[in-house]
């Protein structure tokens, strides 16, 4: 029988995990003296088996949240400054891109003569413009749209193909203007060819028109009906529209008038019907009604440039005034040019040399001096004055035009043999020194306009050139009196004898009669200003002894002679300075008048530049066209002859 005893059984050992084996082998048996391996204590238990457990979901949602809230954040930022902060702004862009506006260009004032006729006028005409956006390579589906379109459009509007397409290409612009002032045709032209391409992408189921960006808006295009009539007073307008010489530039900014503007929607570069438009008219400009009649205007032009071209001169001018008036009634230049074709016209023939040419007058200014001495009473027509063969004064020895024995001339005589040295004694009588002759002399140079300007206002005019007396040279003292060593221009030469034909009063030359504005009212002019110059008594007696150069055997312009007119008139024949160089070459050609000589109306004078075939002598060559001009003008105003008897003044007396 077994025994029982309170003693607990043994327990049985459990074996642990294994574990790794050792590097090098089994595990060493202790050596002699090592200590023996320690026993596990009865207390050890296995280490607590690891149980996996899911994260909480807590905080990934917390970052997951807080990020949306920042974007979203962002978003009503961005919103907020968009609809409220910005928001003006955007809606300008907004209407950049959904309004177009674009200017409408005035029409220009039209330019007429004196009775109405038109010098100058403006056409319908278009701008051909395009929409640069319309041409890319994703609008047209082909990459070379622009220099498709250039090539169809370069030889319809006159333009380089290159630089068509160079502005078809240009970026970040809706707008760019391919060509101004094209006539109705070459708009409809180039319709037809847009149609034409439709027509035909519908046809062949393409739908790349590369035209379809090519608009056009109306304008005007500057026009003269007379060609090269008057072109050097009227000028011409520029590729932007300004006056660029002349008239056109002297009252651009009444010829203009004033640009209006329409806004439209658009859509696809096209207007949209339905939608509206709104903007401001524009307001016509001025039309300016000239002094110039056209018939005389035309046989003045005609004259002075058949006459330069048989001389083959340099240039030539005609002025036409009335004595009454002032009124400027043609300005004639030769070379011309033809405002409508600037293209083809010389550099050099642009401007109005008739007024911006400076030259020495010669003796066509004889009768200014002529003037102080009998305003001063230093002598009378009849007054004796030996001339001698040469005369010596200052430096130089003096001697006129023509190679002669002592003259007996009277001082009428003087003047129609247009002798110098009669000239230079019969103004040493203005004072009692030489110095004191000058101051008097220069004093009624000025009084005649010389060294100032005419008042026209014109573009470009020159004042001359006149030296106070105290700067006068040795020379110039004595040369002065008969026309050499000072400058004018060819209106102020008309001006002296149109003062003289005035009875002594100068009137201030006008080329403007008035306006006509928008509402048709015609607005004349301001009244030119008047100032008496010598007295109606010495008008008088100058005006019988220029008759005396025209009709006396001996004068110098018989050829100006008009059958039974009274003509009074002066030639002159002056070295000329060349501009090139600044030294005497050539000469100026030149006769001045007026007629009736004893109830003047018209004032003409002429000047050609430089002769260099045939004479060059003022009478020859310059006579004959005051004489073809004159009576043009006389018959044209219909002004009849006096009828009365010359007074046949004594040129020469008997020592």
């Amino acid at each position: 029988m077994t025994e029982v005893t309170d003693r607990e059984p043994p327990r049985r050992r459990v074996p642990g995990p294994a574990r790794p084996a050792r590097p090098g082998g089994s595990r060493p048996r202790p050596g002699p003296g090592a200590r023996p391996a320690r026993r596990p204590s009865s207390t050890w238990r296995p280490p607590p088996v690891r149980v996996l457990r899911l994260g909480s979901p807590r905080p990934r949602l917390r970052m997951v949240a807080l990020a949306l809230t920042l974007v979203m954040l962002v978003f009503v930022v961005r919103l907020l400054q968009v609809q409220a902060v910005d928001a003006s702004a955007y809606a300008a862009k907004a209407d950049e891109n959904r309004y177009v506006v674009h200017t409408i260009a005035a029409e220009r004032g039209a330019i007429t003569d004196r009775t109405g006729v038109a010098l100058a006028t403006s056409v319908d005409a278009e701008d051909i413009t395009a929409d640069p956006t319309m041409f890319t390579r994703e609008t047209l589906k082909v990459g070379d749209g622009p220099e498709q379109a250039a090539a169809l459009l370069a030889p319809i509007i006159g333009q380089d193909q290159a630089g068509l397409a160079k502005k078809l290409r240009t970026p970040n612009t809706r707008y760019v203007l391919l060509a101004r002032r094209q006539t109705p045709q070459v708009w409809t032209q180039i319709k037809d060819l847009k149609a034409a391409l439709t027509k035909k992408g519908q046809a062949d189921g393409s739908t790349v028109n590369v035209l379809a960006g090519v608009f056009s808006e109306p304008s005007t295009k500057r026009v003269y009906p007379g060609g090269d009539l008057g072109a050097a007073l009227l000028g011409w307008v520029d590729a932007a529209g300004k006056g660029g010489g002349g008239i056109e530039q002297q009252l651009d900014k009444q010829l203009a008038g004033k640009p209006g503007k329409i806004r439209y929607t658009q859509s696809g570069g096209r207007e949209v019907p339905t939608a509206g438009s709104s903007g401001t008219p524009a307001v016509p400009g001025t039309d300016v009604e000239l002094t110039i009649d056209r018939d005389i205007q035309w046989a003045a032009q005609n004259a002075i440039t058949e006459q330069v071209r048989k001389s083959d001169a340099d240039r030539g001018y005609v002025i036409v005034q009335d004595t009454r008036t002032g009124e400027i009634l043609a300005m004639a230049n030769s070379p011309g040019f033809d405002p409508g074709d600037l293209a083809h016209a010389d550099p050099a023939a642009l401007g109005n040399a008739a007024v911006q040419d400076a030259f020495e007058p010669g003796s066509t200014a004889k009768v200014m001096s002529m003037a102080a001495v009998l305003e001063k009473q230093a002598a009378t027509p009849l007054t004796h004055v030996v001339v001698p063969n040469r005369l010596h004064r200052g430096d130089r020895l003096f001697q006129d035009d023509v190679d002669h024995e002592t003259w007996y001339l009277t001082l009428n005589g003087v003047l129609a043999r247009s002798s110098n040295i009669g000239t230079i004694m019969a103004t040493g009588r203005l004072g009692r020194t030489q110095a004191e002759a000058n101051k008097v002399l220069y004093s009624y140079l000025r009084k005649f306009g010389i060294g100032s300007y005419t008042g026209i206002g014109f573009p470009g005019e020159t004042k001359g050139i006149l030296a106070p007396p105290e700067k006068w040279s040795t020379s110039q003292q004595y040369t002065i009196p008969f026309g050499q060593g000072f400058s004018i221009n060819a209106l102020q030469a008309a001006s002296i004898y149109s003062t003289i034909a005035n009875g002594g009063v100068r009137i201030q030359p006008t080329l403007v009669r008035g306006t006509k504005g928008p509402d048709g009212r015609f607005s004349p002019a301001p009244e030119p200003e008047k100032r008496r110059v010598v007295s109606a008594g010495t008008a008088k007696e100058l005006a019988q002894m220029l008759e005396s150069v025209v009709d006396d055997e001996h004068g110098t312009g018989l050829k100006a002679r008009i059958p039974g007119y009274r003509v009074a008139g002066k030639t002159g024949t002056a070295n000329r300075v060349d501009p090139a160089t600044g030294r005497y070459r050539g000469y100026t050609s030149s006769f001045a008048g007026f007629a009736p000589a004893d109830n003047p109306r018209v004032t003409v004078y002429c000047a050609i530049q430089n002769a260099t075939e045939g004479s060059y002598y003022g009478g020859d060559i310059c006579g004959p066209i005051y004489k073809q001009v004159m009576e043009f003008a006389l018959k044209t105003l219909q002004v009849p002859p006096t009828g009365a008897q010359a007074a046949n003044l004594p040129v020469e007396f008997k020592p």
